[in-house]
């Protein structure tokens, strides 16, 4: 829906729950007596509707009690109903609901028909719903338990949003026990309306949430699914747990929610674009909740391990292992802090056993040490119960060392009975504990991974040495002539590829024995013949493949060869001859690079290792396009195949810029043209560094979506680039920033006057940080417009400006911001820039772009006014507010 605020659901300052009665044991009489119970300090409103016996059913009547405006309506009464109490919740403009109503599309299509009927309702009077069937919402914070779960958690900084209410009240459950806190626990239900997207948004914007944790079944608008993830993830933690690995789960996923799950490998590719931590199962993400909500992240992966046994300790350095991490080494000043204290004995490394016989203060002096350590990031306490070590004691000291300290401290506790009352002492005072190191460790490390994802994310991709360019209109043709659900011809798909630019071996087709031996004669060898027909994809199990030809006699012989074995493979396969093209013999490496149209998340690459074992192999990797440089390479990381590219033994390495420019090559005809549904390169060979397309195949099948709306991250708007001369006389090239910009925005902020960074930026700064770079430039064109004005005539590209406008997540509302470099300012750059901007964004339907402006910044508030701004001083700062209604300016 438009209205993005949800505010008057989590924020609510009066509730009516629609289904309380005089009965007794009604939902609707828990949740009134859960909201009491919590504390809520708002207004209560018990609405018991009124209904009327029709053919055996009860037919809804009205809820006459319910006020104007109230906030929320927590709806508890028969699917059947909820209709009318939408819209009585509509007609008497109540904020948001709340339906915990079960029967709805999970129950069949009655129930569906009848959640549309809600849908359109809602929709038009712009009530925003979470559910229905869910268990409700819980706000700690705010004294709200809005559901009919019977205790309030903790309140805290972890925000959980389940779409499953068992998976709700079991978290809720261990959360109690373990003194977990939650900003927000939501269950989301169904998600007729609020869902994924809109949670993590506004969540996102809500200062009291620290970390997310997500349990998904499935997603309904995965385009705003991915572009809220990846402008929260930069911000804060987002983890998800997402059943349905195996076909068989995602079966049941699908039945239980009313909504069919994807490929799960499609899943993951998703989530690591988008800077998500995925984990595997309930307790990984119980262990991550605990791990987030008590303890500060950790800065990266370098863990010391302090424990009074050896095992445990090997136990843990093993987990680290698995997972391609091992502990720190310890600083020769920090061997040197435990050798004072510690017995001769100890282990004098990483894990630091500092013996069975370890004392409280033991435990507390070597913990004081690795605090002192420079080069740890985090330290996990392990005790296993002995003889001479009071775990309850060791805990009071661990807890009264860590007062008033932000360090990630985590334990492991190990044993039952002998320790349960050191391990509630640790959970109150807020530190994590663990019953095994391998969970505490696996823990930490899924807080690593959120760590290297959001350095990742501020990494500049660097660009292409060579201008791309491609022939669009031959690939478009090509397309347009190929057959509908059905494989291109071989050579057709060969041509579309080299429309784009991969490199793509020369191939011909021979229709019969003496157009082979014709083309073998032109060639030249050694050669390659392959059976050509679209019903054959394993050419190889067909016998329809013969290598290394030397002869017009070979040439003869492995036509009929090839002919008759097909034949006999497939009898009723459309054989239309033979392939022929040059033969390369012992390449260095074979590798396989393809696009698959996935229903849910649009086009998806697969990179991977190549040739006639792809399939038993399975080294493969997914990626979303658009890709650029530093988004290919860690395409290609994630395979086993990388470490043999870069080089193995006496193999060559492979042009690794090749290879990234031809992935960005497909991502771009992918881009372009939403009808390829399938795309194998296979083999890619790759000889003497360069790589090569020896076979391709190409299947076409129409999709009714407009251009672009096929993917699920929004590429770069080239129909937003245009030209224009300043008043006095540059020309100047207007584009949407990329990515790959950073150093053009590093140049631009060094030839600026301190008076305009202070304009701009409304404090002094001296260097634009990785991070600033990253947000400036690294844009999700959906939400936000970035235009650059670049000079035309210059060497290299010299940027004079930039204008953008920051969408909120409502579509309808944004932020504007102009920075034009001192030397160009007054030459109407500013002026064209914002204008363009402000063009933009009244076409996608923002209603009101604002923004605020110094009160001495004299000609930015001229320009607002010259472009249709209101300006209007804000009473609190004494700063200029510049607003302009869309649809009056430009």
């Amino acid at each position: 829906m438009g209205q993005y605020n949800l505010d008057r659901i989590f924020k609510p300052q009066s509730i009516a729950v629609v289904g309380a009665s005089e009965k007794v044991g009604t939902i609707g009489n828990a949740l009134m007596k859960n909201l009491v119970t919590g504390g809520f300090e708002g207004m209560l409103l018990p609405v018991n509707p009124k209904y009327r016996t029709l053919h055996g059913h009860d037919t809804f009547e009205s809820i006459s009690k319910i006020e104007k405006n109230v906030d929320l309506a927590i709806i508890a009464t028969p699917i059947d109903t909820v209709v009318d109490v939408v819209s009585e919740c509509v007609s008497k403009k109540v904020g948001g609901a709340v339906i915990i109503s079960a029967g709805g599309k999970e129950s069949g299509e009655k129930g569906k028909k009848i959640e549309e009927k809600i849908q359109k309702i809602a929709y038009a009077g712009g009530l925003r719903i979470v559910g229905p069937n869910c268990v409700g919402i819980i706000k700690p914070g705010w004294k709200m338990n809005a559901s009919f779960a019977s205790e309030m958690p903790e309140s805290g900084n972890l925000a959980f949003v389940s779409q499953s209410g068992g998976i709700c009240t079991s978290i809720l459950d261990l959360a109690l026990k373990d003194h977990i806190g939650f900003s927000h626990f939501v269950s989301i239900g169904s998600m007729l309306d609020v869902d994924f997207g809109d949670m993590i948004d506004y969540l996102g914007n809500d200062t009291s949430a620290k970390s997310i944790l997500l349990y998904i079944e499935s997603l309904t608008n995965f385009r705003k699914f991915m572009s809220a993830a990846r402008a929260v993830s930069r911000i804060k933690p987002i983890i998800v747990l997402k059943s349905g690995r195996s076909p068989a789960g995602a079966k049941a996923a699908a039945s239980h929610t009313g909504a069919m799950a994807g490929e799960d490998a499609v899943y993951d590719a998703a989530f690591k674009r988008a800077g998500i931590v995925r984990v595997d199962t309930i307790q990984e993400l119980f262990d991550c909740a605990e791990l987030m909500a008590k303890q500060p992240r950790p800065r990266g992966s370098r863990l010391a391990i302090l424990t009074n046994g050896g095992g445990p300790g090997v136990m843990a350095t093993d987990t680290l292992a698995k997972y391609g991490q091992e502990p720190v080494p310890l600083a020769p000043e920090t061997m040197q802090e435990l050798d004072s204290f510690l017995p001769p004995f100890w282990s004098r490394s990483n894990p630091i056993d500092i013996l069975g016989d370890a004392s409280p203060e033991r435990f507390s002096r070597a913990l004081e040490a690795c605090f002192n350590a420079n080069n740890v990031d985090g330290v996990l306490v392990i005790l296993a119960p002995q003889a001479l070590t009071a775990p309850i004691l060791v805990a009071q000291t661990l807890v009264a060392t860590m007062k008033g300290r932000q360090y990630p401290v985590f334990t492991c506790w190990m044993g039952g009975k002998s320790i349960s009352s050191a391990v509630e002492l640790l959970n109150e005072a807020g530190i994590p504990t663990y019953d095994t190191p391998e969970r505490a460790v696996r823990a930490f490390l899924y807080m690593v991974e959120y760590a290297i994802n959001l350095e990742t994310l501020l990494e500049i991709p660097p660009k292409l040495t060579m201008n791309m360019v491609f022939d669009q209109p031959k690939a478009r043709r090509l397309l347009a002539d190929a057959p509908i659900r059905d494989f291109m011809a071989e050579s057709d798909s060969k041509e579309l590829l080299m429309a784009y630019g991969l490199p793509v071996i020369r191939t011909e087709i021979a229709r019969t024995e003496a157009e082979a031996s014709t083309i073998g004669k032109e060639l030249g060898y050694p050669l390659v013949m392959k059976i050509h027909s679209p019903d054959i994809t394993h050419k190889t199990d067909a016998g329809g493949v013969c290598l290394d030809l030397r002869s017009d006699d070979d040439v003869y012989k492995a036509y009929r060869q090839i002919i008759s074995s097909a034949r006999n493979y497939k009898p009723d396969a459309r054989i239309e001859g033979v392939t022929i093209q040059p033969y390369f013999a012992n390449p260095d490496f074979e590798i396989l690079l393809g696009a698959k149209r996935d229903s849910n998340f649009g086009p998806v690459i697969l990179f991977g290792m190549g040739g006639i074992y792809t399939e038993v192999l399975k080294d493969r990797a997914l990626g979303l396009p658009p890709m650029n440089r530093l988004l290919a390479q860690r395409l290609m990381q994630q395979t086993k195949a990388y470490r043999l590219l870069k080089g193995y033994r006496n193999r060559t390495a492979a042009n690794m810029e090749l290879l990234e420019e031809m992935i960005i090559r497909l991502s771009q005809l992918l881009i372009d043209f939403p009808q390829i549904a399938e795309l194998d390169m296979n083999p890619v060979l790759i000889k003497d560094s360069k790589p090569i397309a020896v076979d391709a195949r190409i299947l076409v099948s129409p999709l009714e979506t407009p251009q672009s709306l096929h993917l699920v991250i929004s590429p770069y708007p080239e129909d937003e680039e245009s030209h224009m001369v300043s008043v006095n006389g540059i020309k100047i090239f207007v584009r949407p920033v990329k990515p790959e910009d950073a150093p053009l925005f590093n140049d631009l902020f060094k030839v600026l006057s301190p008076t305009t960074i202070y304009y701009r930026f409304f404090g002094i700064l001296k260097e634009l940080n990785p991070a600033m770079l990253a947000r400036f430039t690294q844009i999700d064109y959906d939400r936000e417009i970035a235009l650059v004005a670049i000079e035309e005539d210059s060497e290299n590209d010299k940027m004079l400006g930039v204008a953008r406008i920051i969408g909120d997540p409502d579509g309808i509302t944004g932020e504007f911001a102009v920075l034009v470099g001192d030397a160009w300012q007054g030459k109407g750059i500013g002026s064209k820039l914002l204008e363009k901007c402000l063009s933009i964004a009244e076409k996608r339907g923002f209603k009101t772009v604002h923004g605020i402006v110094l009160n001495e910044n004299k000609n930015m508030i001229a320009l607002g006014k010259k472009l249709g701004f209101e300006v209007a001083r804000e009473p609190e700062s004494g700063d200029n507010k510049l607003v302009i209604h869309l649809g009056t300016c430009c």
